[in-house]
């Protein structure tokens, strides 16, 4: 008899947890769409579509790699003045929540606009060049271009904007996650970087 006693009271126990959670999971997502809806969706668009390439689409992004880089923003590691007034008074539980948020939306895949750019992107991504040393995107961005938590999801990102990224990069003039990207795109040719770009924006 104690012991079912036991069982139906750590049952019980169990079941409250997992409710609560939900409750929780469910004000966090409130909350994030509160905060999207009344600053993010300006240049993110309202499904993390983006309203141009100059600002990265957020649907499909990995939540904690969001997160990730609410915290750079904040923290200063990214420069940006209008992000950095943006994230000023976010939390960590409010970056996570928002990430978790857009990694729920999905944006259709768009055939690339220039399919020879993008076939020169494919083999890049794929095999780098053993000729200048350049390494392949796949080896940390996935076969599919899906990244992970830690690494960006770059499928379906607008190509113009991940170039960008790439030479920011290259200059060092974005400065989080440089010492490992800097290395990667020192070697690369303004052609390569935009291969790339229209290759994997059409993931």
């Amino acid at each position: 008899m104690n012991g079912f006693k036991s069982w139906t009271g750590t049952a019980l126990g169990a079941a409250l947890l997992v409710g609560a959670s939900g409750a929780w999971a469910q004000a966090d997502e409130a909350r994030a769409k509160k905060i999207a809806g009344g600053s993010c969706f300006l240049c993110h668009g309202v499904q993390g579509e983006s309203t141009s390439e100059i600002f990265p689409r957020l649907a499909g992004q990995h939540a904690e790699y969001i997160a990730k880089q609410l915290t750079a923003f904040k923290n200063g590691q990214r420069k940006s003045t209008a992000m950095v007034e943006m994230v000023a008074k976010l939390t960590p539980d409010e970056m996570l929540a928002l990430g978790k948020y857009y990694e729920k939306m999905s944006i259709p895949r768009e055939e690339p606009k220039d399919p020879q750019l993008a076939a020169v992107g494919r083999y890049i991504f794929y095999n780098g060049n053993k000729f200048s040393g350049v390494p392949a995107c796949v080896s940390c961005h996935g076969a599919n271009a899906e990244g992970s938590a830690n690494l960006p999801r770059l499928a379906t990102q607008f190509s113009g904007y991940i170039h960008t990224q790439l030479k920011s990069f290259n200059k060092r003039e974005r400065t989080n996650d440089n010492a490992v990207m800097h290395t990667v795109v020192e070697k690369m040719t303004e052609l390569e970087m935009a291969a790339v770009a229209e290759y994997v924006s059409s993931k």
